[in-house]
């Protein structure tokens, strides 16, 4: 088993980009300046950046869209609208159309009344830790005054829904057999992917049926999607579905669901993926990238078929990191985010469903099937919510240590990089002493 730690994380931008409560915690003004700072960064030395924007279903999405744009315009910016749209199209549309930088605006699968901005650089990753550092100065009005745009300078907004369009052709064209005689629920979550992921499946051949496909602007999350697979599970086992997915608000992890309703983590997709790319001879190296969280089955169950995992830090930037320095094609993590660099550079909810659905269809089997020779620890993870997450996590250092040895388990003890919270693993043969780890940790983060 591995042990792990916790990434350095700025005031503002955390693993996911800038998060928070809307209208308190990141606001318009925050937006209308991110947008100003960008603009004028991407724009100096070739005259004019060009961004591209995504969002997802939430309220507050379209407050911090309009003010994005008029701080990207006031610069001389121009900016491309995608409207509700996933954060992997953003990325695959800044990549693919050679944006200067992409902008998603999303919580992932926080509820409604978070929001958050998630800043692409040109290739469609996350944006370089030195930019996000000026952005942060520009925020707390430590950056020099930046000189806004007049007359003909003056950017424009562009609607630019087409490229959501040509995405979704991007993700059919991924597909080397039809789903045809397959039943396949979806759980959109009321995000993102609510319109795209019927699109999808539909022009496939599969029979789908959907849920979390009636976003009203406070319902994203609230029930449904990735976080509340037990939706997804039931609507699979009541119709009799052969394979489900649940995606988050803004579908860039997926969960998915078998034939009996048994929960698909990422581990467990991650293996399913790694073991049909190998024996398509397209797994590079044959090994994988996974995260400290992993469950370590993962790792015990694809060296037993000759596939090695580096081990990296929590993020789908550190995973992608990882990946380049490693030239592995596939990476991911417990959660859903799973990474696949021939298609994406960023993790794609429905690029991992898709494959899960080639490897389903290939080897005619029950989704179950493709499980075969993975097995499992027992592993108990609990969230704490805390006022300095950065302080409790580091002054739980030692009583972590002293509970792993006394227990016998595998502990991970980190800052949430999206919440303000501290999230506690513990891994072990025994599921009663991972409960009991947890516990201990717990009750010594709440004294803090």
């Amino acid at each position: 088993m591995y042990g792990g730690g916790g990434a350095v994380i700025g005031k503002y931008f955390g693993t996911d980009g800038f998060r928070g409560e809307a209208g308190v915690t990141i606001t318009a003004r925050h937006a209308y300046k991110v947008g100003v700072v960008l603009g004028y960064l991407f724009g100096r030395g070739k005259g004019k950046c060009r961004a591209v924007i995504g969002k997802d279903t939430r309220l507050s999405s379209y407050m911090l869209e309009d003010a994005l744009c008029a701080g990207l315009t006031a610069s001389g910016a121009d900016a491309y609208i995608l409207h509700v749209t996933t954060t992997p199209s953003v990325s695959y549309i800044t990549r693919c159309d050679g944006f200067d930088c992409g902008i998603m605006i999303s919580a992932s699968h926080n509820p409604y009344y978070d929001n958050g901005i998630k800043i692409m650089n040109s290739q469609g990753e996350k944006l370089e830790d030195g930019v996000l550092n000026v952005i942060e100065d520009y925020l707390d009005g430590n950056f020099v005054e930046i000189p806004l745009a007049s007359g003909v300078n003056i950017g424009r907004t562009v609607d630019y829904i087409s490229g959501r369009n040509r995405y979704i052709g991007h993700l059919i064209s991924l597909s080397t057999c039809s789903y045809k005689g397959l039943r396949v629920g979806i759980d959109a979550a009321n995000g993102s992917a609510f319109m795209i992921a019927r699109s999808v499946f539909d022009a496939l051949g599969a029979k789908t049926f959907v849920i979390g496909d009636s976003p009203n602007g406070t319902n994203v999350n609230d029930g449904v999607g990735s976080t509340h697979i037990e939706k997804l599970a039931n609507l699979v086992k009541e119709n009799g579905l052969d394979i489900g997915f649940a995606f988050d608000g803004d579908a860039d992890r997926c969960i998915g669901v078998d034939e009996r309703g048994e929960v698909m983590t990422g581990d467990e997709e991650l293996y399913i993926c790694a073991d049909y790319f190998k024996s398509r001879g397209e797994l590079s190296g044959d090994k994988i990238v996974c995260t400290v969280m992993s469950n370590g089955g993962l790792i015990q169950s694809l060296e037993a078929k000759g596939i090695s995992c580096e081990v990296c830090e929590v993020g789908d930037k550190n995973v992608c990191d990882r990946m380049n320095a490693a030239s592995a094609v596939l990476g991911g993590e417990r959660s859903g985010h799973v990474v696949f660099s021939k298609y994406e550079s960023t993790g794609d909810g429905l690029v991992t469903a898709i494959m899960i659905m080639e490897a389903l269809v290939e080897r005619k089997c029950k989704a179950s099937d493709l499980l075969k020779g993975y097995k499992s620890f027992p592993q108990v993870s609990v969230n704490v919510p805390v006022k300095d997450k950065y302080a409790v996590a580091a002054a739980l250092a030692d009583v972590t240590e002293k509970v792993r040895h006394s227990l016998g388990v595998r502990m991970v003890v980190r800052p949430s990089g999206t919440e303000q919270l501290i999230r506690i693993m513990a891994e072990g043969e025994s599921y009663e002493n991972c409960v009991t780890a947890c516990g201990e940790i717990r009750a010594a983060a709440e004294t803090l």
